[in-house]
């Protein structure tokens, strides 16, 4: 049987968190509270109020005056039960900003104070400690791949009545060769699909097109570094589905591919949302790890879009724009100021 936790998405800071409920408990008193004085309205004027006497004549001012006070006594308490309604909803929400806002300040502090406490000599050890245990991890992972991709490629034996103890099968192989040169060179349409990870644990095609990639030595060092800075950004708040920056055009990303920089490809720089560039830019500041963390990976996406911009046609750059690893090249390269 399949473990319950096997559904839930890869915590690695890079999906988007639940919306909140478009119809919330100030919303449903609210709705009791006008439905209820509705109600009582009704019974009051309609069936307890004594009819009002018979006049030959025409509708005196006071007869005006009595309806709008009558309008008035109705709908002004619904008005101001909506009133109320609309400020409990705007507090909650200011709570919960405020909530997220003091969770990041939070988060910067314990990063200031990390820092501080390794200029004692306190954090060289556990600094050691966590790169040895990420290099023993990418031992582990590239051994596994190698046993993968071996036991898949393994030929059929062959039967000893058709071996020619005269010949020689031994294939000529050059002297350093390694596994990644002998792969099929990696797809277009898988290194964009990879690039922006599975959606879910149930993605298999996402999952197909990262197996792919990790089998390729350029976007496998790729892979790693874009999935090391999205984990550091998601301790933040900063997500990657919560950013709508602005597109620019395939030409520009073919000017940077070309090697410009600056206010030539200002328009890569899309990314707007000020807190996170501001989240970005104070840790950048201040952690040491998160900066060379953030430099490696600019370094990776600049030298693997160089050569896929020379082959791939304007839909497979805007495809790749739309990734995940671009969203953080976009916000990464604005505060590291690579299109300043």
């Amino acid at each position: 049987m399949a473990d319950p936790n096997d559904s839930r998405p890869t915590p690695l800071g890079i999906y988007d968190r639940p919306s909140r409920p478009v119809i919330s408990g100030v919303e449903i008193i609210a709705l009791a509270l006008s439905a209820l004085w509705l109600i009582g309205a009704a019974t009051f004027f309609l069936l307890l109020e004594p009819p009002a006497p018979e006049t030959a004549g025409p509708a005196t001012g006071t007869d005006r005056l009595r309806f709008v006070m009558t309008l008035l006594a109705v709908f002004m308490p619904v008005a101001m039960i909506w009133v109320a309604a609309t400020a409990a909803r705007a507090s909650k929400v200011m709570r919960e900003e405020s909530y997220r806002l003091q969770a990041a300040i939070d988060a910067i502090r314990q990063a200031y104070v990390a820092q501080a406490q390794g200029r004692g000599g306190m954090s060289d050890a556990s600094v050691q400690k966590k790169l040895d245990e990420i290099a023993a991890a990418q031992k582990k992972t590239e051994t596994a791949l190698a046993t993968f991709h071996s036991s898949r490629e393994q030929p059929a034996p062959v039967p000893a009545s058709a071996i020619d103890p005269t010949q020689d099968h031994q294939a000529a192989l050059p002297l350093g060769t390694r596994v990644e040169d002998m792969t099929p060179p990696l797809g277009r349409a898988d290194l964009i699909r990879a690039l922006n990870f599975p959606e879910t644990a149930e993605d298999t095609e996402g999952f197909a097109a990262l197996r792919k990639a990790l089998k390729d030595r350029h976007a496998k060092e790729l892979i790693q570094a874009s999935q090391d800075v999205l984990t550091l950004l998601s301790q933040d708040g900063i997500y990657m589905d919560d950013l709508r920056p602005d597109m620019a055009r395939p030409e520009i990303w073919r000017k940077f591919a070309a090697g410009e920089r600056g206010r030539a490809v200002a328009a890569l720089g899309g990314v707007r949302d000020r807190s996170s560039l501001a989240l970005a830019a104070g840790r950048m500041r201040q952690d040491p790890i998160f900066r060379d963390a953030a430099h490696h990976f600019l370094r990776k996406f600049d030298q693997m879009f160089a050569g896929f911009a020379d082959a791939a046609s304007d839909a497979d750059i805007s495809d790749l724009a739309n990734t995940r690893t671009a969203r953080a090249f976009m916000l990464l390269g604005r505060v590291a100021g690579t299109f300043d």
